[in-house]
């Protein structure tokens, strides 16, 4: 099978499509023909070395999270699939043909949404679900601040805080805020205008998906005992204001996962996806995506 290999941390020329023997389904597992794989930040970062103290790779490695497709293989005891199954799951390895992983990181793809664009959903879907529901856990009436509204983990996190009832501001960048406005959050805010951010009410917690001086400049609108939930890992000077901070990252979770990509299909919320492209194109895939695309970058099988 075709699939793209990291060969050393750096550049994207570290990326190199190579032939590789397909992965073998073990007991519980099942093998997914790729249809679609997404780019996320995780992506990149592991590419780059920026991660290597936290999560070391062993190289060489096939990178991606995300994987949609057709189900063509299942191990002893998988009772939730079969053979032509159309999935999406949390995965490891999803740069690739075929990818293998345990039933439980898998959920059903929705007739209405076409499998390739579905590679999109499950990182950021399950990020930004437990980022509210694991990490924030608003209660209904709080008033929460999301971080990076319009980013894909965003918007999840947006639809969850306000399915608890929580009263959500979206907080982006002024150039963003007309996207914002169409997310149906309470309120919305620029978080590069100090002025806006000091007119924002005082929080009972904040879901980060941004960090940095960002979050460090909206601490002091947080109500003591308030919670700091983030993707990003803990803020200075957050436990000294008497905050919670709680940071996480996302794990699987089929029937979160499930519940989610119904959701989408449904229109209740979207991911945008800026740019579809080939496996082979995997360097040019992650460029766009750690340089700020507007939305999700896939690569299609």
């Amino acid at each position: 099978m075709k699939a793209i290999v990291l060969t050393a941390y750096g550049s994207v020329d570290n990326l190199e499509s190579r032939d590789l023997p397909e992965p073998a389904t073990g007991p519980g597992e099942i093998k997914v023909r790729v249809a679609g794989a997404s780019i996320n930040p995780v992506d990149y970062k592991l590419r780059s070395g920026a991660l290597k103290a936290m999560m070391p790779l062993e190289l060489p490695t096939v990178l991606g999270r995300d994987a949609s497709g057709t189900v063509v293989e299942v191990g002893a005891g998988v009772t939730r699939f079969k053979v032509g199954d159309r999935v999406l799951g949390l995965v490891m390895g999803a740069y690739a043909e075929r990818v293998v992983a345990k039933e439980d990181a898998w959920a059903m793809v929705p007739a209405k949404l076409d499998l390739g664009d579905a590679g999109a959903l499950p990182l950021v879907l399950l990020t930004g679900a437990q980022l509210i529901e694991e990490a924030l856990k608003p209660s209904a009436g709080d008033v929460v601040l999301v971080t990076g509204a319009v980013g894909a983990v965003g918007r999840t996190a947006v639809y969850a805080a306000k399915a608890r009832g929580a009263r959500v501001w979206a907080g982006v960048r002024r150039d963003r805020l007309r996207e914002a406005s169409e997310l149906g959050a309470a309120g919305v805010v620029a978080l590069d205008d100090p002025a806006a951010v000091e007119r924002l009410p005082m929080l009972d917690g904040i879901a980060d998906t941004v960090g940095g001086a960002t979050l460090s400049g909206l601490l002091g609108k947080v109500k003591k005992g308030g919670t700091i939930a983030s993707v990003v890992g803990e803020p200075a000077g957050a436990a000294a204001r008497g905050l919670v901070v709680h940071a996480m990252r996302a794990h699987p979770d089929a029937a979160r996962l499930e519940a989610l990509t119904r959701a989408v299909a449904d229109g209740a919320f979207a991911i945008p996806i800026e740019r579809r492209l080939p496996l082979a194109s995997a360097r040019e895939a992650q460029q766009l995506a750690e340089h700020h695309a507007g939305g999700k970058i896939l690569l299609l099988g």
